[in-house]
Protein backbone atom coordinates (compact mmCIF):
# COMPACT_ATOMS: atom_id res chain seq x y z
CA UNK A 1 0.00 0.00 0.00
CA UNK A 2 1.04 3.81 -0.94
CA UNK A 3 2.71 5.30 2.35
CA UNK A 4 0.32 8.38 1.98
CA UNK A 5 -2.54 6.01 1.31
CA UNK A 6 -1.71 4.56 5.07
CA UNK A 7 -1.85 7.61 6.67
CA UNK A 8 -4.88 9.18 8.58
CA UNK A 9 -6.14 11.94 6.41
CA UNK A 10 -5.26 15.79 8.01
CA UNK A 11 -8.10 17.32 9.95
CA UNK A 12 -9.05 20.59 11.47
CA UNK A 13 -11.32 20.63 14.78
CA UNK A 14 -11.75 23.65 16.90
CA UNK A 15 -13.37 23.89 19.75
CA UNK A 16 -14.13 26.41 22.47
CA UNK A 17 -16.75 27.61 24.97
CA UNK A 18 -20.00 30.26 25.18
CA UNK A 19 -23.14 31.55 25.88
CA UNK A 20 -25.96 32.70 23.46
CA UNK A 21 -25.66 35.45 25.58
CA UNK A 22 -22.59 36.93 25.08
CA UNK A 23 -21.80 39.59 22.48
CA UNK A 24 -19.17 37.96 21.01
CA UNK A 25 -21.47 34.84 20.25
CA UNK A 26 -20.01 32.85 17.84
CA UNK A 27 -23.02 31.84 16.29
CA UNK A 28 -24.03 35.31 15.53
CA UNK A 29 -21.03 34.82 13.22
CA UNK A 30 -20.02 33.45 9.84
CA UNK A 31 -21.99 30.15 9.28
CA UNK A 32 -22.09 27.25 6.91
CA UNK A 33 -24.56 29.00 3.53
CA UNK A 34 -25.14 25.60 2.33
CA UNK A 35 -26.10 22.75 4.43
CA UNK A 36 -27.05 18.82 3.38
CA UNK A 37 -28.21 17.59 7.07
CA UNK A 38 -28.82 18.24 10.60
CA UNK A 39 -28.78 15.63 13.32
CA UNK A 40 -29.95 16.50 17.03
CA UNK A 41 -29.92 13.83 19.92
CA UNK A 42 -32.13 14.89 22.97
CA UNK A 43 -31.59 12.50 25.79
CA UNK A 44 -34.08 11.57 28.59
CA UNK A 45 -36.67 12.43 25.72
CA UNK A 46 -39.23 9.98 25.33
CA UNK A 47 -40.91 11.64 22.05
CA UNK A 48 -40.52 14.85 19.65
CA UNK A 49 -41.88 17.95 21.53
CA UNK A 50 -44.56 19.36 19.68
CA UNK A 51 -43.14 22.99 19.01
CA UNK A 52 -40.20 21.45 17.55
CA UNK A 53 -42.18 19.09 15.35
CA UNK A 54 -43.78 22.11 14.26
CA UNK A 55 -40.83 23.67 12.76
CA UNK A 56 -39.77 20.58 11.28
CA UNK A 57 -42.44 19.78 9.87
CA UNK A 58 -42.61 23.51 8.62
CA UNK A 59 -38.91 23.64 6.89
CA UNK A 60 -38.93 25.62 3.75
CA UNK A 61 -38.50 23.39 0.51
CA UNK A 62 -35.87 23.46 -1.92
CA UNK A 63 -35.71 23.10 -5.75
CA UNK A 64 -33.74 20.64 -8.26
CA UNK A 65 -34.03 22.89 -11.49
CA UNK A 66 -32.10 20.85 -14.28
CA UNK A 67 -29.80 21.92 -17.31
CA UNK A 68 -30.08 25.52 -15.99
CA UNK A 69 -27.17 27.90 -17.63
CA UNK A 70 -25.33 29.23 -15.23
CA UNK A 71 -25.20 33.04 -17.22
CA UNK A 72 -29.19 32.86 -16.23
CA UNK A 73 -27.60 33.48 -12.53
CA UNK A 74 -27.16 36.57 -13.54
CA UNK A 75 -29.73 37.36 -16.46
CA UNK A 76 -32.54 36.82 -13.91
CA UNK A 77 -33.99 40.18 -11.68
CA UNK A 78 -34.09 40.03 -8.35
CA UNK A 79 -32.56 36.80 -6.77
CA UNK A 80 -31.02 38.78 -4.11
CA UNK A 81 -31.62 35.98 -1.18
CA UNK A 82 -31.68 32.92 -3.24
CA UNK A 83 -28.96 30.21 -2.64
CA UNK A 84 -28.00 28.20 -5.63
CA UNK A 85 -25.68 25.21 -5.56
CA UNK A 86 -24.90 23.08 -8.66
CA UNK A 87 -26.02 19.56 -7.68
CA UNK A 88 -23.69 16.15 -8.50
CA UNK A 89 -20.81 17.70 -9.79
CA UNK A 90 -17.58 17.02 -8.03
CA UNK A 91 -15.12 19.63 -6.40
CA UNK A 92 -12.10 18.14 -6.86
CA UNK A 93 -12.59 17.62 -10.78
CA UNK A 94 -15.96 19.21 -12.04
CA UNK A 95 -16.66 22.94 -12.86
CA UNK A 96 -19.01 23.90 -9.48
CA UNK A 97 -21.24 26.93 -8.73
CA UNK A 98 -22.60 28.31 -6.21
CA UNK A 99 -24.70 31.97 -5.67
CA UNK A 100 -24.76 32.95 -1.90
CA UNK A 101 -27.67 34.76 -0.50
CA UNK A 102 -25.73 37.93 0.07
CA UNK A 103 -25.64 37.71 -3.93
CA UNK A 104 -21.81 36.27 -4.12
CA UNK A 105 -21.45 34.36 -6.98
CA UNK A 106 -18.32 31.17 -6.83
CA UNK A 107 -17.48 29.34 -9.66
CA UNK A 108 -14.54 26.64 -8.72
CA UNK A 109 -12.93 25.53 -12.49
CA UNK A 110 -10.75 23.42 -14.22
CA UNK A 111 -7.86 25.10 -16.20
CA UNK A 112 -9.46 24.93 -19.65
CA UNK A 113 -12.57 26.01 -18.35
CA UNK A 114 -10.89 29.10 -16.37
CA UNK A 115 -9.11 30.32 -19.65
CA UNK A 116 -12.10 30.00 -21.95
CA UNK A 117 -14.37 31.79 -19.67
CA UNK A 118 -11.46 35.03 -19.97
CA UNK A 119 -12.55 36.58 -16.69
CA UNK A 120 -10.37 37.51 -13.64
CA UNK A 121 -9.29 34.38 -10.87
CA UNK A 122 -7.13 33.54 -8.60
CA UNK A 123 -5.54 29.84 -8.23
CA UNK A 124 -7.15 27.56 -5.56
CA UNK A 125 -4.84 27.50 -2.83
CA UNK A 126 -5.71 23.58 -3.02
CA UNK A 127 -4.02 23.17 -6.43
CA UNK A 128 -0.39 22.75 -4.36
CA UNK A 129 2.28 23.30 -6.98
CA UNK A 130 -0.06 22.67 -10.29
CA UNK A 131 -1.98 25.37 -11.23
CA UNK A 132 -4.91 22.95 -12.14
CA UNK A 133 -8.34 24.89 -10.29
CA UNK A 134 -8.97 28.12 -10.09
CA UNK A 135 -11.49 30.00 -8.81
CA UNK A 136 -13.61 33.21 -9.66
CA UNK A 137 -15.60 35.41 -7.41
CA UNK A 138 -17.83 38.08 -8.01
CA UNK A 139 -19.92 40.25 -6.26
CA UNK A 140 -23.58 40.49 -7.86
CA UNK A 141 -24.23 43.50 -5.85
CA UNK A 142 -20.85 45.57 -7.11
CA UNK A 143 -21.69 48.94 -8.96
CA UNK A 144 -19.28 47.30 -11.45
CA UNK A 145 -21.51 44.37 -11.98
CA UNK A 146 -24.52 45.80 -12.52
CA UNK A 147 -26.27 45.00 -15.92
CA UNK A 148 -24.90 46.87 -19.04
CA UNK A 149 -21.47 47.56 -16.95
CA UNK A 150 -18.14 46.49 -18.22
CA UNK A 151 -17.44 43.79 -15.91
CA UNK A 152 -21.28 42.37 -15.83
CA UNK A 153 -20.66 42.01 -19.88
CA UNK A 154 -17.24 40.50 -19.42
CA UNK A 155 -18.31 37.41 -17.34
CA UNK A 156 -22.03 37.27 -20.00
CA UNK A 157 -20.42 36.71 -22.40
CA UNK A 158 -17.99 34.39 -21.04
CA UNK A 159 -20.80 32.25 -19.88
CA UNK A 160 -22.83 32.67 -22.98
CA UNK A 161 -20.60 32.30 -25.63
CA UNK A 162 -17.93 30.81 -25.10
CA UNK A 163 -17.59 28.41 -21.61
CA UNK A 164 -21.66 28.05 -21.81
CA UNK A 165 -21.39 26.39 -18.90
CA UNK A 166 -25.13 24.76 -17.57
CA UNK A 167 -25.71 21.77 -14.87
CA UNK A 168 -28.08 20.93 -12.44
CA UNK A 169 -29.21 23.21 -9.42
CA UNK A 170 -30.58 23.08 -6.27
CA UNK A 171 -32.09 26.31 -5.24
CA UNK A 172 -33.85 27.68 -2.18
CA UNK A 173 -35.25 30.94 -1.40
CA UNK A 174 -36.49 32.77 2.32
CA UNK A 175 -39.88 33.01 3.32
CA UNK A 176 -41.74 34.97 1.39
CA UNK A 177 -39.51 35.45 -1.71
CA UNK A 178 -40.75 32.50 -4.44
CA UNK A 179 -41.54 35.27 -6.24
CA UNK A 180 -37.94 35.49 -7.28
CA UNK A 181 -37.43 31.72 -8.54
CA UNK A 182 -40.84 31.98 -10.47
CA UNK A 183 -38.88 33.42 -13.71
CA UNK A 184 -36.88 30.25 -13.89
CA UNK A 185 -39.04 27.46 -13.22
CA UNK A 186 -41.04 29.00 -15.87
CA UNK A 187 -38.79 28.01 -18.67
CA UNK A 188 -36.61 24.97 -17.34
CA UNK A 189 -37.32 21.60 -15.76
CA UNK A 190 -37.46 21.31 -11.81
CA UNK A 191 -39.06 19.71 -9.37
CA UNK A 192 -39.97 20.65 -5.84
CA UNK A 193 -38.90 18.98 -2.72
CA UNK A 194 -38.64 19.14 1.42
CA UNK A 195 -36.21 18.33 3.69
CA UNK A 196 -36.73 14.90 5.01
CA UNK A 197 -37.24 13.95 8.57
CA UNK A 198 -36.48 11.20 10.35
CA UNK A 199 -37.26 10.58 13.62
CA UNK A 200 -35.90 7.02 15.87
CA UNK A 201 -36.61 6.48 19.57
CA UNK A 202 -34.19 4.99 21.53
CA UNK A 203 -34.26 3.05 24.71
CA UNK A 204 -31.47 1.96 26.73
CA UNK A 205 -29.17 3.60 25.34
CA UNK A 206 -26.03 4.14 26.91
CA UNK A 207 -25.32 8.25 27.24
CA UNK A 208 -22.53 10.26 28.31
CA UNK A 209 -23.10 12.62 32.05
CA UNK A 210 -22.54 15.86 30.86
CA UNK A 211 -22.74 19.35 32.65
CA UNK A 212 -21.51 22.77 31.68
CA UNK A 213 -18.99 23.30 34.13
CA UNK A 214 -15.90 21.63 32.44
CA UNK A 215 -14.41 20.94 35.21
CA UNK A 216 -16.64 18.67 36.23
CA UNK A 217 -16.77 16.57 33.32
CA UNK A 218 -14.73 13.45 32.77
CA UNK A 219 -11.46 13.59 30.39
CA UNK A 220 -13.45 11.22 28.28
CA UNK A 221 -16.85 12.71 28.44
CA UNK A 222 -14.98 16.29 27.38
CA UNK A 223 -12.77 14.96 24.50
CA UNK A 224 -14.23 16.85 21.25
CA UNK A 225 -13.01 14.12 19.42
CA UNK A 226 -14.08 10.68 21.07
CA UNK A 227 -17.89 13.23 21.93
CA UNK A 228 -17.73 14.11 18.25
CA UNK A 229 -17.29 9.60 17.07
CA UNK A 230 -19.79 8.67 19.77
CA UNK A 231 -22.30 11.36 18.06
CA UNK A 232 -21.62 10.47 14.85
CA UNK A 233 -22.41 6.19 15.79
CA UNK A 234 -25.39 7.26 17.37
CA UNK A 235 -26.57 9.01 14.57
CA UNK A 236 -25.69 6.10 12.31
CA UNK A 237 -27.14 3.63 14.24
CA UNK A 238 -24.24 1.76 15.18
CA UNK A 239 -23.72 -0.20 18.08
CA UNK A 240 -21.30 1.50 21.24
CA UNK A 241 -21.99 -1.69 23.56
CA UNK A 242 -18.57 -2.08 22.81
CA UNK A 243 -19.13 -6.38 23.69
CA UNK A 244 -16.44 -8.33 24.05
CA UNK A 245 -18.30 -10.96 21.31
CA UNK A 246 -18.68 -8.01 18.85
CA UNK A 247 -16.40 -7.55 16.18
CA UNK A 248 -18.10 -5.19 14.16
CA UNK A 249 -17.82 -1.78 16.69
CA UNK A 250 -15.07 -0.98 18.79
CA UNK A 251 -16.70 2.12 19.57
CA UNK A 252 -18.11 2.65 22.93
CA UNK A 253 -19.98 5.93 24.77
CA UNK A 254 -17.28 7.91 26.54
CA UNK A 255 -17.58 7.96 30.78
CA UNK A 256 -19.25 8.58 32.83
CA UNK A 257 -22.57 7.40 31.50
CA UNK A 258 -25.82 6.34 32.15
CA UNK A 259 -28.45 4.27 30.34
CA UNK A 260 -31.84 6.15 29.21
CA UNK A 261 -34.09 6.54 26.45
CA UNK A 262 -33.18 9.50 23.83
CA UNK A 263 -34.78 10.96 20.44
CA UNK A 264 -32.73 11.02 17.35
CA UNK A 265 -34.01 13.32 14.96
CA UNK A 266 -31.92 13.38 11.44
CA UNK A 267 -32.79 15.78 8.82
CA UNK A 268 -31.55 16.18 5.36
CA UNK A 269 -31.97 18.26 2.36
CA UNK A 270 -30.79 22.05 1.05
CA UNK A 271 -31.45 23.17 4.49
CA UNK A 272 -31.09 27.34 5.06
CA UNK A 273 -29.18 28.67 7.85
CA UNK A 274 -32.59 30.58 9.71
CA UNK A 275 -34.20 26.56 9.39
CA UNK A 276 -31.24 25.74 11.60
CA UNK A 277 -31.92 28.76 13.82
CA UNK A 278 -35.63 28.00 14.27
CA UNK A 279 -34.34 24.36 15.12
CA UNK A 280 -31.73 26.11 17.64
CA UNK A 281 -34.49 28.20 19.00
CA UNK A 282 -36.77 25.26 19.71
CA UNK A 283 -33.87 23.27 21.31
CA UNK A 284 -33.05 25.92 24.04
CA UNK A 285 -36.74 26.57 24.90
CA UNK A 286 -37.11 22.55 25.19
CA UNK A 287 -33.56 22.71 27.53
CA UNK A 288 -35.78 25.39 29.96
CA UNK A 289 -38.71 24.14 30.08
CA UNK A 290 -37.63 19.73 30.67
CA UNK A 291 -34.80 17.84 33.21
CA UNK A 292 -32.55 17.06 30.30
CA UNK A 293 -28.88 18.35 31.12
CA UNK A 294 -27.88 18.44 27.64
CA UNK A 295 -28.84 18.50 23.89
CA UNK A 296 -26.87 18.28 20.45
CA UNK A 297 -27.21 19.47 17.50
CA UNK A 298 -24.57 19.03 14.37
CA UNK A 299 -24.44 20.46 11.40
CA UNK A 300 -22.64 19.06 7.74
CA UNK A 301 -22.34 21.23 5.11
CA UNK A 302 -22.22 19.92 1.51
CA UNK A 303 -18.97 18.03 0.61
CA UNK A 304 -18.73 19.70 -3.12
CA UNK A 305 -19.68 23.34 -2.45
CA UNK A 306 -16.86 25.82 -3.83
CA UNK A 307 -17.36 27.75 -0.18
CA UNK A 308 -17.72 26.63 3.01
CA UNK A 309 -17.71 29.06 5.84
CA UNK A 310 -18.89 32.45 4.73
CA UNK A 311 -17.35 33.01 1.40
CA UNK A 312 -14.18 30.98 1.77
CA UNK A 313 -13.00 28.37 -0.42
CA UNK A 314 -13.29 24.88 0.27
CA UNK A 315 -11.68 21.66 -0.47
CA UNK A 316 -12.11 17.87 -1.26
CA UNK A 317 -9.50 15.59 -2.23
CA UNK A 318 -9.46 13.47 0.52
CA UNK A 319 -12.20 14.78 2.25
CA UNK A 320 -14.23 17.38 1.79
CA UNK A 321 -15.82 17.43 5.67
CA UNK A 322 -17.44 20.67 7.00
CA UNK A 323 -19.18 20.49 10.11
CA UNK A 324 -20.09 22.39 13.12
CA UNK A 325 -21.80 20.42 16.47
CA UNK A 326 -23.21 22.01 19.56
CA UNK A 327 -23.49 20.91 22.85
CA UNK A 328 -26.34 22.79 24.53
CA UNK A 329 -27.01 23.09 28.21
CA UNK A 330 -30.13 24.77 30.66
CA UNK A 331 -28.09 27.60 31.61
CA UNK A 332 -27.85 29.29 27.93
CA UNK A 333 -23.88 28.21 27.64
CA UNK A 334 -22.73 25.39 24.90
CA UNK A 335 -19.22 23.84 23.83
CA UNK A 336 -19.03 24.14 20.18
CA UNK A 337 -16.61 22.10 17.68
CA UNK A 338 -15.99 22.91 14.40
CA UNK A 339 -14.53 20.79 11.90
CA UNK A 340 -13.03 20.32 8.37
CA UNK A 341 -11.04 18.09 6.72
CA UNK A 342 -7.79 18.65 5.20
CA UNK A 343 -8.02 20.63 2.41
CA UNK A 344 -10.05 23.35 3.98
CA UNK A 345 -9.84 26.55 5.87
CA UNK A 346 -9.84 27.04 8.88
CA UNK A 347 -13.22 27.60 10.70
CA UNK A 348 -13.68 30.92 11.52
Amino acid sequence: MATELERTPRCLLVSERSGFLQENNRLLSQQLNFNYKVSVLLPDCGSAPSHLDAVLDGLNPFYLIRDLPVHELLETPSLQGVSALSYRTRLDEDNCVALLPNGHLSLSLDKDSFELLGVEGKPSRFSHKRNIRYVVSVDLTDSRMAPGGRGYQRLLTGLKSRLQLKTDFLLTHPPGGGASLQVLLSRYDWSEHRPEVSRRLLTDVCCPLMTSDLQSCDLKSCDPHHLLEWLGAVDANISCENASSSFLSSLCCPDPQTVTSALSVSVSGLLLPEDLQRILKQLRCHLEQSLSTWASLTVHGFVDSPVSWGVSEHGVLRGGENFYSLLLFPDQTYRIHLGTGAEDTCPP
